[in-house]
């Protein structure tokens, strides 16, 4: 599937209603990241992926809101939950399959694996295994894009955990400071690894670690596409301005564990089952048709095609070779063009 990312021109109509193309790209775009997450625990069980393996099942609305409210030439950089990212950016899912299967047609050349894809066409600056890693990285990248006057941001997510690092603070001390044009994006799923946040700190509204810094701040319905992506536009349009940065927290929920690893002994089933309640991508869809934006055939017809896609990736995956053993020396070092170094 070739994903059209949506413009500002074609986002909302005259009267400033999402359009139709806006409401089944939501659709298509959540759909195919959930089922193809699904795929992808189902081959981890086989064993056809190896590793760490962390889904994003619950979560796809924070990814699809944002690409509707951004620009072509922004600049996306996350943690290692971080599948949906480029799958929603237009990363062909062939290329993200083949990638979690350590195929060389992967889009780091199997390299990466699922903690670490990156995909420089679609302007996503990678996935990042260092918890809180991506969060200086992002603030640099948006500094890059102001020194270069583009016009473009970065926005930045990363896990509720992560905001207990140092890098966090100062960062956003940082990028306030030099009025950077970067959203840093909390996914606050309730839980960093198996620890509540609760648990981990007295301020469980995570929003307001921004105001230390007098950031504008503010929490987001994550299950809500709509909800993020008005939340995002704000953001950016405030970023473009030259106004600086924005903290918001995404309240998301994810209903598989941490990582493919994790027994879930840390909450109940009965929690998961209502948060079930607000899934992301029924929620898109009920509204799709409590609206008439389209009907059920529609609907089945995008369902039907995102399954091919998946398993056209699978199978695209499982056929492609392995790496050379020789490609271990390579894309390891790159030496920059400078006069004065000499081979």
């Amino acid at each position: 599937m070739e994903v059209v990312l949506a413009s500002s021109a074609n986002v909302v109509d005259a009267q400033g209603n999402f359009t139709k193309e806006t409401y089944m790209y939501w659709y298509e775009s959540m759909y195919l990241m959930r089922k193809f997450e699904e795929k992808a625990g189902q081959l981890y069980g086989q064993q056809k992926i190896r590793g760490f393996c962390h889904l994003y099942i619950g979560q796809e609305a924070c990814v699809a809101g944002a690409v509707t409210a951004l620009r072509k030439g922004d600049k996306w950089i996350t943690a290692y939950r971080d599948h949906a990212h480029p799958l929603g950016l237009g990363t062909s899912p062939r290329a993200v399959m083949a990638e979690l299967f350590g195929k060389v047609t992967g889009c780091c050349k199997g390299k990466g694996g699922s903690m670490h894809l990156f995909d420089k066409k679609v302007n996503f600056m990678g996935g990042h295994g260092i918890v809180g890693g991506q969060i200086p990285l992002g603030a640099g990248i948006a500094f890059a894009e102001k020194y270069n006057k583009t016009g473009n941001i970065c926005i930045c997510y990363m896990g509720d955990g992560a905001v207990r690092q140092g890098s966090f603070h100062e960062t956003l001390n940082m990028a306030m400071t030099w009025k950077l044009p970067v959203i840093f994006v909390i996914e606050n799923n309730g839980y960093a690894m198996g620890t509540a946040v609760r648990r981990a700190s007295n301020v469980t509204d995570l929003y307001i670690l921004g105001e230390a810094y007098q950031m504008p701040s503010m929490p987001v319905d994550g299950m809500d596409v709509e909800a993020v992506h008005h939340a995002v536009a704000k953001a950016a349009q405030r970023a473009r301005a030259g106004e600086g940065p924005t903290l918001l927290e995404f309240r998301t929920y994810r209903y598989r564990g941490h990582s493919m690893s994790d027994p879930q002994k840390y909450r109940t089933k009965e929690e998961v089952e209502e948060y079930k309640k607000l899934d992301p991508v029924e929620q898109v869809r009920a509204t799709i048709l409590r609206k008439g934006i389209a009907s059920e055939e529609e609907l089945a017809t995008i369902e039907v095609r995102v399954k091919e896609i998946i398993e056209d990736a699978v199978r695209f995956a499982e056929e492609s070779p392995y790496p050379d053993p020789s490609e271990t020396f390579t894309d390891v070092y790159m030496q920059p063009d400078y006069p004065f170094i000499k081979d």
